[in-house]
């Protein structure tokens, strides 16, 4: 008679959990779960592509004369919005990300596309639902070589002077 040794299989990575924690499944939340909490969804909000007319630049040229800028912005947005409400109220508003970009592109001059980036960045990080934002900024016209030239950051709530990009 042959005997098998069976090994004791490793608990999945799910199944450790710290002493103490609450286990929450998906199919214990509703619309409310037992703590009365609403589950939270993420969404991207996206600007791809902006293009506005903005006085930017370090060079004599570039002060003088406005150029053509490609502004870009991707936003985590955290909140409970229940996907059936149908309502603007209830959910970022990609009009006002948009007013918020030309307000600042257009505000008044700045030297660097690393300033105007962090500005937009910034700004959109007020909204206490978004929890993260990455912007890029291109300049089509600085040279026929290529077809952009620009700068991309990438900035979280809990990083706001933006240590984690360092």
């Amino acid at each position: 008679m042959r005997t098998t040794t069976r090994l004791k299989k490793a608990p999945h990575k799910a199944d450790r959990r710290a002493p103490g924690r609450a286990e929450v499944r998906a199919a214990d939340l509703g619309p409310e779960d037992a703590r009365g909490l609403r589950p939270t969804r993420l969404r991207r909000v996206f600007v791809h592509d902006l293009e506005i007319v903005a006085s930017i630049g370090v060079y004599e040229h570039e002060k003088r004369y406005e150029q053509r800028v490609l502004i870009s912005a991707d936003l985590w947005v955290c909140d409970d919005y229940d996907g059936v409400s149908d309502r603007l109220a209830d959910v970022l508003d990609y009009g006002k990300v948009l007013d918020d970009i030309i307000n600042l592109a257009q505000g008044e001059h700045v030297n660097l596309n690393e300033t105007l980036a962090e500005r937009i960045a910034r700004q959109c990080l007020s909204d206490p639902r978004v929890e993260r934002v990455r912007v890029s900024i291109a300049k089509p016209d600085v040279t026929r070589s290529c077809r952009s030239v620009g700068i991309e950051i990438e900035r979280e709530r809990s990083d706001p002077a933006g240590l984690l990009a360092r």
